[in-house]
């Protein structure tokens, strides 16, 4: 199997929703929609983060 490096997109959207769950755990920011998303369910949110980095990365392309 070889590795490739996630796409842009793939590798912002991970980076996106893992700072926005730290930003709303630790530091109480608020925005408005992705907020009530992300609050109670942050090891989820931090899960799908990493799963979509992980299919980025094994998954040739996207």
């Amino acid at each position: 199997m070889r590795l490739t490096p996630p796409s842009f997109i793939i590798f912002l959207l991970s980076f996106i929703m893992a700072g926005l769950v730290v930003a709303a755990k630790y530091f109480g920011v608020d925005i408005p929609v992705l907020t009530d998303i992300v609050r109670g369910n942050y090891f989820e949110v931090l899960l799908v983060s990493y799963l979509l980095l992980f299919f980025g990365v094994i998954i040739r392309g996207l």
